[in-house]
């Protein structure tokens, strides 16, 4: 999977830059301080203020880690009444669940917001919260019926010091993936490794699978799940499942590698909102410890507001030339996955993150040069399956 390296490149000014006014002291290892807890700050005077969920704490473990770039402003688009008619006015379970999740698609003021609400350690300190924003587009890439696939796209706009805006700066992000009814389904086993698990027709009745998917297309992580339409409430609640550290935590913690838990996915007036409810767990290179081993447990949200400007209209330009090469991606991607019970990700190939090698041929494609799809789709399967390893 993926390395920090791959974030530092693609996505260190929008998400991952310390918090503005954060000097390096204050996330750099403490000696004194176990391992994973060194990015809490000690408070440099007596003064608190109330923090949800811990009651009264020092300023410096107020103020949350994350991004420090200022965005330009945005400017929010009006709430709707709900549920949403195309939800409401659905013939079936069906196709309401499918009104649900083509709703996710439009452009938004993406927000994530993650604390950890309790520690299981006699000493446990409570790491500082994250914070982080972006603009992002969401656009439907696929929809065969029973698959939808909906692709992220980073838009953002800055504003600098002199008061001028400066932009947009643009990045493929994350694609999610939904199968209604899908028997077979990829999980994340640790240390890199994932593994096959097919469900029983009663398990698969009725469900949608959600996939998530890294930059270049690679698996992140899913979880079978159900959506429930119950007035004006639509919400998909996952089952229990294991997912690879955050690409926010691998800079500060090594006392943990596995996340355990669910997350829920539920419409709103303003556009949609993604909960998280998970356990921070420690393992033996990857391979769970029985009875298991938990650090803490992490709340998030990630809230996505529907906005009216700036335009991402930029993400057009962007697919326009990109989006043939990426279906090749995605297709080899499938019949990789389809072959295997189950592979290992490779960290890099020829000293390069996987989507390096997919950038060299995105960047010919970007500066005009002609689309071959005989060369894209060989140049995919190459960048693919170089990434792909035997099982242990």
């Amino acid at each position: 999977m993926p390395r920090p390296s791959l974030i530092a490149a693609m996505l260190a000014a929008l998400l991952s830059a310390p918090a503005r006014g954060q000097d390096a002291a204050a996330v750099a290892p403490a000696p004194s301080k176990p391992p994973g807890y060194a990015a809490v700050a000690p408070a440099s005077d007596h003064e608190t203020t109330y923090v949800f969920g811990w009651g009264d704490r020092p300023l410096r473990f107020a103020t949350p880690r994350g991004g420090s770039s200022e965005g330009a402003p945005i400017t929010l688009a009006p709430g709707r009444a709900l549920p949403r008619p195309e939800i409401s006015a659905a013939p079936n379970a069906f196709a309401r669940d499918r009104a649900a999740i083509l709703a996710l698609a439009g452009d938004y003021r993406v927000s994530f917001h993650e604390m950890e609400s309790l520690g299981l350690a006699a000493d446990y300190q409570p790491p500082r919260s994250y914070h982080s924003w972006a603009t992002e587009r969401v656009h439907i890439v696929e929809d065969t019926g029973r698959r939808i696939s909906l692709q992220h796209t980073l838009v953002m706009y800055f504003k600098q010091a002199d008061g001028r805006e400066a932009g947009p700066a643009l990045t493929k992000h994350w694609r999610q993936d939904w199968t209604y009814e899908d028997a077979e389904i990829f999980t994340w086993q640790g240390n890199d490794l994932w593994a096959r698990r097919t469900l029983t027709p009663a398990e698969a009745a009725g469900t949608w699978s959600h996939a998530v998917f890294n930059l270049e297309d690679s698996p992140r992580y899913e979880a079978p799940g159900r959506w429930e339409h119950r007035g004006n409430i639509s919400q998909w609640v996952s089952e229990r499942a294991w997912r690879p550290l955050p690409r926010r935590e691998h800079s500060v913690r090594s006392d943990y590698d596995v996340v355990e838990g669910v997350h829920s996915i539920a419409i709103t007036p303003t556009g949609w909102v993604e909960e998280r409810n998970m356990w921070k767990r420690a393992t033996e290179g990857g391979k769970a410890i029985e009875p298991p081993r938990f650090l803490a447990q992490e709340i998030g949200l990630d809230r996505y507001e529907s906005i009216t400007s700036p335009s991402l209209a930029a993400a057009d330009a962007y697919w326009a030339k990109t989006d043939a090469y990426w279906a090749f991606v995605r297709k080899a991607w499938r019949e990789q996955m389809a072959q295997r019970d189950r592979f290992v990700l490779r960290d890099e190939v020829d000293g390069k993150i996987s989507y390096q090698h997919h950038n060299e041929y995105i960047r010919k494609l970007e500066s005009g040069s002609a689309f071959d799809p005989v060369e894209a789709d060989r140049h995919a399967q190459k960048s693919v399956t170089a990434f792909i390893g035997p099982a242990p």
